[in-house]
């Protein structure tokens, strides 16, 4: 897929799907992995965040106005990474703030990335990013820098940028899914899947799936309004917004759109499982929706597949994940629940 914008080269990647025959037997239907994970942040983040700087910079047609901008986003981890990536790759600055939870690996991370400075404070994601917003982005504004704010994910050129996989999906499979799996965070991935698939597959299925304890999305659908979590108590850190966008909940309300809660064990059975049938590594944020491969968990959700449903599932990646803790997670999973 091309540039949106000729004269800038987008900082994301067509990434493969493949078909998984370990875990169409598993799940009891045609199981299939857009591998997100190989994008060059590691993430399915490159596509949103780095369509909303390149759609910044080619909002500027003065070269020098270009020269001046630097980035500034907020992060766990994933969104922060993905926007060093994009502004390196479009020749911008980058600096992050993350919360004090973020690990001292994913901020080396970050760091080699290329981040012009890496910034920890806040004890959650709400904090660092206020914290961006009201002091360092002022900061760099009082020194005559061309501050531009990237949200992670609420932001419409963030769920276009996502919505891209959705056409590179029917385009591999030579037909519209019948479902899309996907997990869902601050509820960007999830935006822009239905966007893409409003306007490209309005048959396709799309479940939504969240760990409890970051369950915001579930959480506004069971209240009947935009609700906020009052903490993040998951291990899944890369889901933890207490408030899903807008956008997202509203698109959450569509027909063809089912919400699916796990639990933190489900998730690190779902990133063990797949790491042992596909070779893959990938954080908990992500394992919840391949969770739903093991177990019967799938049909259980979905009662109308078939061995012939093709399921998408998109392996959203993270870099948040070592073989270290795998292993821990491995062990947890051989101690009664």
């Amino acid at each position: 897929m091309s540039s949106p914008h000729p004269n800038l080269s987008k900082p994301w990647r067509r990434t493969p799907l493949i078909h998984s025959t370990k875990l169409s037997k598993e799940a009891g239907c045609q199981i299939y992995l857009k591998l997100e994970n190989l994008q060059p942040s590691g993430s399915f983040k490159s596509r949103g965040v780095g369509n909303y700087l390149l759609s910044h910079l080619a909002s500027l047609t003065n070269q020098d106005e270009r020269e001046k901008i630097h980035f500034y986003s907020s992060s766990g981890g994933n969104a922060g990474l993905a926007c060093v990536h994009a502004a390196v790759a479009l020749g911008s600055p980058a600096t992050i703030v993350v919360p004090m939870s973020t690990s001292a690996y994913m901020m080396q991370k970050i760091r080699d990335a290329g981040a012009a400075e890496v910034i920890q404070q806040g004890a959650s994601w709400y904090e660092a990013d206020a914290y961006l917003r009201d002091t360092v982005v002022l900061d760099a504004q009082r020194r005559g820098e061309k501050p531009v704010y990237v949200p992670p994910f609420d932001a419409r050129e963030i769920w276009e940028g996502n919505s891209t996989l959705v056409g590179e999906v029917i385009e591999d499979l030579g037909q519209a899914p019948h479902v899309l799996v996907c997990s869902v965070g601050g509820g960007g991935l999830f935006s822009g899947i239905v966007m893409g698939r409003e306007e490209k597959c309005k048959g396709t299925t799309v479940l939504a799936v969240e760990t409890e304890g970051a369950d915001s999305l579930a959480l506004s659908l069971r209240e009947g309004k935009l609700s906020t979590l009052p903490a993040i108590t998951s291990i899944a850190t890369s889901l933890g917004a207490r408030t899903v966008a807008k956008q997202a909940y509203e698109y959450a309300k569509s027909e063809g759109v089912k919400s699916v809660v796990l639990t933190d064990r489900e998730a690190m059975e779902g990133c063990v499982r797949f790491a042992d049938d596909e070779r893959i590594m990938v954080e908990t944020a992500c394992g919840v929706s391949l969770a739903l491969c093991y177990g019967g968990r799938l049909k259980e959700a979905l009662p109308k597949l078939t061995d012939e449903s093709k399921v998408v599932i998109v392996v959203c990646g993270g870099s948040n994940i070592t073989e270290a803790m795998l292993h821990t997670w491995a062990e947890t999973l051989k101690q009664p629940a």
